[in-house]
């Protein structure tokens, strides 16, 4: 399984925040001036109604490879097809589903507390071109449709062996982070640009609970990006 971030897509979230943050970061720089400083919450709903207009965020994206096998027997004669057929599966966020009653701003902590829908599974796009068919059924296949029915078989068989790889554990574990990184940044950046650089945005999906225990290590948008850094250097980049 090839597993990576689809870069454009989630990254385009992220930089549509960032704009809409510039402008609320200039606004807000003027009212900062006349009342006092931004209002985070202003901030907050203005980049949700900006993420909602995307409607929805592709974070993650994996390729699987299934291996699948079909045996006919007619007449004494025996036919068996295996089919190797790759597929790739889109992990996507709908944000309209995100809505003011899933963000909490903590004034106390600095601290935008956001709640996501679960990730949804759209796919598997299969590669036809890249597909691999192997055996023959000798005489029943001259014979018999055994060849057919066997390969009708094994693309069904190979389709829901490639949902059923997609909703593995692991696979989901990434795709859920990889949007959470994703929300969190897009929340993140609009605050920072409006002037609140202590402010912590924390996501969670609605079935990990109000105490998800990766909240135990949440930083701020800076010490991420420092923390990042620090990776890179170690690695020799």
């Amino acid at each position: 399984m090839d597993r990576r971030l689809t870069k454009p897509l989630a990254i385009a979230a992220v930089v549509v925040a960032l704009l809409v943050g510039f402008l609320i970061g200039g606004i807000a720089d003027v009212g900062k001036r006349l009342f006092g400083g931004p209002d985070p919450e202003s901030v907050v709903n203005s980049s949700l109604e900006s993420m909602r207009a995307q409607n929805r965020l592709v974070p993650f994206v994996a390729r699987f490879v299934s291996v699948t096998s079909s045996r006919q027997e007619r007449f004494g004669l025996s036919a068996e097809r295996t089919l190797i057929l790759p597929g790739t599966v889109r992990y996507e966020i709908d944000l309209a589903k995100i809505d003011r009653d899933d963000l909490d701003w903590n004034s106390s902590s600095r601290t935008l507390s956001v709640r996501l829908p679960n990730i949804e599974i759209a796919g598997p796009e299969v590669d036809l071109n890249a597909a691999r068919e192997y055996g023959s059924g000798g005489i029943l296949s001259a014979v018999t449709d055994a060849e057919q029915k066997l390969d009708d078989a094994n693309r069904s068989l190979a389709v829901a062996d490639l949902r059923k790889q997609a909703a593995g554990p692991t696979t989901m574990r990434l795709a859920r982070e990889a949007a959470r990184v994703a929300i969190e940044r897009s929340f993140a950046m609009p605050l920072q640009a409006a002037g609140i650089g202590d402010a912590q945005v924390v996501a969670r999906f609605a079935d990990e609970g109000d105490n998800p225990s990766y909240l135990d290590r949440s930083a701020t948008y800076n010490e991420a990006i420092e923390e990042a850094r620090r990776r890179r250097a170690a690695e020799g980049r």
